[in-house]
């Protein structure tokens, strides 16, 4: 483990924790969900080959005691599914003590995604668990890629992309959208709290990648943008901030604050785990010199806007 405590990703200082399926651009190990559990890391992503080898098609789960090295419980086939593609999963451990992996579903023959869950008591088990279609999107929008916390008190809060569907050949834009519960399967809708700008390099969406909560209740959020549609699936990482859980966020500066120094600077959907004396171990998704992508992680500090 590195014992390097960085103030905010850099991919430097980070540690390669999952390779690339294959080698060049669509072959990428990504999406990482993060979760922390007596001294254990758990771990849930995304395998992905080129749109025409078969897109998203598994979503794994997997433990490390060093937040490193990782062995492999369970993994979760599209086929399986029945979905087109698979997208980030999320997995969070259940306040009763159960698992419950959050699946981003893409509809055959559409732009359409919606997001199922899957419940098991143990992790090794998510991938024959009970499902449950949480958010089905509709006609007009494609929900995906949850960022799921649950709050000291059981409360369930979640940052959904959502991706409009209204005008054919613009379906890439993203926003987030943010949504409570009281058990993490009927979810109240709130606000929209992170949406594109007129200009600038995440003009065309942003989308919420991680939360981490201050002592003072306030957010630090790192979110993925992206300028066109020529950057979809190729987006950089950008910083914002809250007032609460649920807050509406305000973007920290005008540039990207990590990107790769490879094909087109792919750093994306990180993911982090706050650990004890102020620390968090961060993963994310990231281009290797081949275009292919992996997830790297490293440790930094709990406040990442400071």
């Amino acid at each position: 483990m590195s014992a390097r405590v960085a103030s905010g990703l850099d991919i430097a200082a980070s540690e390669l924790v999952i390779a690339a399926p294959g080698s060049g651009d669509g072959y990428w190990a990504g999406g990482p969900s993060a979760w922390w559990h007596d001294g254990v890391f758990y771990l849930a992503y995304r395998l992905r080959r080129p749109v025409d080898s078969g897109r998203g098609y598994a979503n794994v789960v997997a433990r490390s005691t060093n937040g490193v090295t990782f062995e492999t419980l369970c993994s979760v086939d599209k086929d399986v599914l029945d979905t087109a593609s698979l997208e980030r999963p999320a997995l969070v451990r259940r306040p009763d003590g159960g698992w419950r992996l959050f699946v981003s579903l893409s509809t055959p023959g559409s732009k359409h995604w919606r997001i199922d869950c899957l419940d098991a008591d143990d992790p090794a088990e998510l991938a024959t668990g009970t499902r449950t279609v949480v958010w089905p999107g509709d006609a007009d929008t494609a929900v995906k890629d949850p960022v799921v916390l649950i709050d000291a008190d059981g409360g369930w809060h979640a940052w959904i992309c959502c991706h409009p569907l209204t005008e054919p050949g613009e379906e890439d834009r993203m926003t987030t959208r943010y949504a409570s519960s009281a058990d993490g399967l009927q979810w109240t809708w709130g606000e929209t709290v992170l949406e594109p700008g007129a200009a600038g390099w995440d003009r065309r969406g942003r989308r919420v990648a991680t939360v981490l909560q201050q002592p003072d209740g306030a957010v630090q959020v790192y979110y993925d943008g992206r300028a066109d549609a020529g950057e979809n699936w190729y987006e950089r990482t950008g910083l914002a901030t809250g007032k609460s859980l649920g807050s509406v966020l305000a973007v920290v500066g005008d540039a990207p604050v990590a990107q790769s120094d490879h094909s087109r600077h792919t750093l994306r959907y990180a993911s982090a785990v706050q650990l004890p004396a102020g620390t968090a171990r961060i993963y994310f998704e990231a281009a290797n010199e081949t275009g292919a992508n992996e997830i790297r992680t490293q440790l930094i500090s709990s406040s990442i806007a400071d």
